[in-house]
Order: C-alpha cells, then sequence, then structure tokens
C-alpha cells in the first residue's frame, strides 16, 4: 500500500485524544492528502504545467496574445511581451522577460517582426516554442502591394523585405490559430478538447470577418488607399485593392522626397481622397501629404496592440472599425 492510502487509515478503537493530538492528526492527514493530490495532478492528463495549474504562454505581441487567449481558454495563463501602447518592431526583451521566456511552457512569436524576440526565444529553454510565421505562408511586400495603375512610378519592391503582418488577412490568421491549436494540444494533451474547440470557434469567427471584408469591399469607387506604414499588403492582396506607403515595413523610416511626390500624382490619379495613419507612431508625415494634396486623414489600425485610442476592445472590433474607414475612403457602394 502507498503512503497516499496508508494516510487515510483509522484507527481500529476508538478513544479520547486530547486537543493538540487532534490538532497535529488533522495536520498531518492534510498534509498528506495535499501532497498525495498534487501527486495526482502531477501525474494526471489534465495537470496545468504553469502558473495557478494552468499553461503558462508568453506571447511576443498583441495578435498573438489574442489567439492564445481565444484558443486557451480558462486553460492558459497568457503574458504579452509588447505592453499596450508599446511598438512592437522597437522591442528590446529586458532580463525579466528573457527569464519568463525561459520559464514558460510556450513561447509564441513572429519570426523577423521582433528581432530581439527572435534571439531571446531562439536562445531559451522554453518547453514549446510556437512561430507563428512558419504555419502560413510568407511573402515578400515593397512600398506597393496590390493592382499598378499606368499613371504610376514603378517603386514596387522599394524597401522590399519578408512582411510578418500576417494577422492583417484573416484567411492567413486563420491558418496560424489551427497552427496554435494544434501546438497547444501537444504541449497540454490533458485539455486538448478544450483547445480544439476554441480554435473551431476562432476559426469560424475569422471566417465571417472574412466575409464581411469580401461583400464590404466588392464595389468601391476607388480600390488604392495611402498609409504611412505598410502593414497592409496581405489585406490589400485578399480583397483586389492597392496598398501605397509612404514608409516601408519599417514604421519609423522616413520617405524620399521622390516618394512623397509620387504618392501625390497617384493620389490624383486614382481618385484617393484619404491618408491613413495609425495609432503608435507619429501621423505627422500623413498629416504633412494630406495637407500638400488635399486628402484627408484616418486611422487605419495595423492592431500591433490594444489602447485607450484603439476602436474597439480586441481583434475582431478593431478589424471592423478598419473596414469601415476603408469603406469610407474607398467610396463603397
Amino acid at each position: 500500500m502507498n503512503e497516499c492510502h496508508a494516510s487515510r487509515r483509522r484507527p481500529g478503537r476508538r478513544r479520547l485524544i486530547s486537543t493538540a493530538a487532534v490538532t497535529a492528526t488533522t495536520l498531518l492527514g492534510l498534509t498528506a492528502l495535499t501532497a498525495c493530490s498534487s501527486m495526482t495532478a502531477a501525474d494526471g492528463k489534465n495537470a496545468g504545467n504553469g502558473k495557478n495549474g494552468k499553461l503558462d504562454v508568453v506571447a511576443s505581441f498583441y495578435p498573438l496574445e489574442y489567439l492564445a487567449q481565444e484558443i486557451g481558454g480558462d486553460h492558459v495563463s497568457v503574458s504579452d511581451l509588447t505592453e499596450p501602447g508599446q511598438e512592437p518592431h522597437d522591442l528590446e526583451v529586458s532580463a525579466k522577460q528573457r527569464t519568463d521566456i525561459e520559464k514558460a511552457d510556450v513561447a509564441l512569436y513572429l519570426k523577423n517582426l521582433q528581432p530581439s524576440v527572435d534571439e531571446a526565444i531562439s536562445q531559451s529553454g522554453a518547453k514549446t516554442k510556437i512561430d507563428a510565421a512558419s504555419l502560413t505562408s510568407m511573402e515578400k511586400h515593397g512600398d506597393e502591394v496590390g493592382g499598378h495603375a499606368p499613371e504610376h512610378d514603378h517603386t514596387h519592391g522599394e524597401h522590399e523585405g519578408d512582411d510578418p503582418h500576417i494577422w492583417q488577412d484573416p484567411v492567413r490568421f486563420a491558418e496560424v490559430a489551427k497552427g496554435v491549436g494544434k501546438a497547444f494540444e501537444k504541449a497540454d494533451p490533458g485539455h486538448a478538447a478544450a483547445y480544439e474547440k476554441n480554435t473551431a470557434a476562432l476559426v469560424k469567427k475569422l471566417g465571417d470577418l472574412d466575409t464581411e471584408y469580401r461583400e464590404g469591399l466588392r464595389n468601391t469607387k476607388s480600390k488604392v488607399f495611402i498609409t504611412t506604414h505598410a502593414a497592409f499588403g496581405y489585406l490589400a492582396e485578399r480583397y483586389g485593392l492597392t496598398e501605397e506607403a509612404i514608409n516601408g515595413l519599417d514604421p519609423e523610416s522616413e520617405p524620399s522626397a521622390a516618394r512623397v511626390k509620387d504618392l501625390q500624382k497617384l493620389a490624383k490619379a486614382d481618385g484617393v481622397t484619404t491618408v491613413f495613419y495609425e495609432t503608435l507612431v507619429s501621423d505627422k508625415t500623413a498629416k504633412t501629404l494630406a495637407n500638400d494634396a488635399h486628402l484627408r486623414t484616418d486611422v487605419l489600425d495595423p492592431i500591433e496592440g490594444i489602447t485607450a485610442k484603439s476602436k474597439g476592445r480586441d481583434y475582431i472590433q478593431v478589424m471592423e472599425s478598419n473596414l469601415k474607414a476603408l469603406r469610407k475612403a474607398l467610396g463603397a457602394k
């Protein structure tokens, strides 16, 4: 008989016991039962691996935090390396964050978006490492993505590189969600059924979002939109639009005078009405271009983080707000 069962034995005869003895015996019994419970949890299939008995997930920035929370539900504890309002591209992983990654059950990141994160995770001993970029197809995008009007100067390819902004395409994001769900199932098989169910629900949400975008952008007066940051290339390609970015994939880069002049020309040629800027970087360049070209400005959120300025509480809501802004700017019918 093992120690756990032995601890539950009762005396064969009744006798009077002092109060002190009762107290001591009770404490010993509780300790033994607690130890048995811990052994059962550690050995059982439903055992959590991290904080509060939950799967401990470290996500590199908001879109991946969103995926982890939606898929993990009550069975995960998720922390985000990128603070709300912080530009993800600029993140430098701290010593404390390196420790958090080292202790994590799952490290979820997007390779080539945050070099500091890539380096920290590659050197860590995190039990499960999930690179979202490996779960879907990636493309090279430049300042201009999508169709090409004859009046445009052919600048496609300037600042070209692997575009990490896959979450802007609901179809690709659903592919990533499926991969993350499978990885969670493998990391915590005791809750595999819950992860599978939650993943299916999220994939349906993303499918519905894709339908909203397809229908919402099918009939528009213009197909061209101007942004400060080349974060919407995948979205443009998915829905038959052309994104023209003032800056390249790096939101902090400075455009050349030739690029600004080119954008002024194409805005007139393609009936562009609006220059979009975002909440986490300066809107100075966008407003300067808009003033010079007599255009409006509006927010198109790349959803790299949720703040008080965000037009929605989560990824789905902000994507729907972006759709409304695009429909207005492109003259949707």
